[in-house]
């Protein structure tokens, strides 16, 4: 396969799958946001729910170039309908339409029509119209389009290189997802030691487990009150759980077993070694190391892979814009973030 298909293809499975990370973060903020404030104390990081994408994402800094104020309209306007936001909904799901034309012989008239409709729909889009038709339900119908593309590549498209790729971006994307929004619930969202195992606590948690989807296998799983140490082992270690690191890895490590030959073993040792880790892990090693140490690690190591891949298998000067609108969490973005919230 060319390295310019396989580039398309990957970058396609990103991207759907970030547009639809990103109307899952959006959903439970804008849920959360409708919680009464008399809950937590003014001025802390929870009592604006609205900083909470804009910190997951890194695009703290690109919000604040574009909007003096944080506001949930502003956000939407920047996460959804940005053109400007290479991570907006809008940027995402027209790059996904974008490579899917470019590569139309590597793919099914399924996927490509599934993907033209979301995208000729998502154009018309204006503020007022997402208003009119109500945020949630809008997220909703994102979420959707992202379930029906998976769901016709799954049932239409052979199990080619050109499947591997698709699968091998939409996991790698997942798994960075996951570990940016636990990181931010555990470094930036608690307001204190006194606050664990209170309202706030359980709202904030809840709502992590929501935009996953993983509310309810917490349930099904623990029967109990949600403690952060669970959610960490269901977000991290479980492989059942569909959305978790463990989970991605296993499917990110079988599409590489399947694209990598002799010349392109040292990624595919570099997933295995990520796997292994996370495939013999433990909660109590997690816990003694630091949660928010291990997520800034494991962020460090599938940055590094995803780096690895570009490498061995796609284009070697391709820096799509929206790469370098993510960053890891650091404690100098929170310690700004909380200083904002305090002013």
């Amino acid at each position: 396969m060319l390295c310019r298909t396989a580039n398309e293809l990957y970058w396609m499975g990103r991207h759907i799958e970030r547009a639809e990370n990103t109307a899952r973060m959006l959903d439970v903020t804008y849920r959360m946001s409708l919680l009464p404030y008399e809950v937590v104390e003014p001025g802390l990081a929870w009592a604006e729910p609205w900083a909470v994408p804009l910190i997951s994402s890194g695009l703290a800094t690109a919000y604040y170039k574009r909007f003096p104020q944080l506001s949930a309209e502003n956000v939407l306007r920047f996460m959804i309908l940005d053109a400007s936001n290479p991570s907006s909904i809008f940027c995402c799901l027209r790059a996904a339409r974008e490579s899917a034309g470019s590569v139309r012989g590597a793919i099914t008239s399924e996927m490509y029509e599934d993907l033209n409709s979301a995208w000729l729909d998502m154009r018309v889009q204006d503020y007022a119209a997402i208003q009119l038709t109500g945020v949630s339900a809008f997220l909703e119908w994102v979420k959707m389009r992202s379930h029906l593309f998976r769901g016709v590549t799954f049932g239409t498209m052979l199990r080619d290189e050109a499947y591997h790729f698709i699968r091998l971006g939409t996991h790698l994307e997942r798994a960075d997802n996951t570990a940016r929004i636990l990181d931010v619930k555990y470094h930036t969202l608690l307001p204190s030691a006194a606050d664990v195992g209170g309202a706030v606590d359980y709202y904030q948690w809840s709502a992590l487990l929501r935009s996953v989807s993983g509310f309810e296998s917490y349930r099904k799983i623990y029967s109990d009150v949600i403690t952060p140490r669970r959610v960490a082992e269901l977000l991290i270690l479980r492989d059942d759980m569909p959305r978790s690191l463990h989970a991605c890895l296993d499917l990110i490590y079988e599409a590489l077993e399947a694209l990598c030959d002799d010349n392109t073993r040292n990624v595919e040792r570099i997933a295995g070694e990520l796997h292994a880790k996370l495939h013999y892990g433990s909660t109590d090693q997690i816990i003694r190391f630091g949660l928010h140490e291990y997520l800034m690690e494991f962020l460090d190591r599938i940055s590094a892979l995803g780096s690895e891949i570009n490498k061995s298998f796609l284009v070697p000067t391709y820096e799509p814009q929206v790469s370098s609108a993510v960053q890891p969490v650091t404690n100098g973005q929170t310690q700004e973030m909380k200083a904002i919230h305090s002013d």
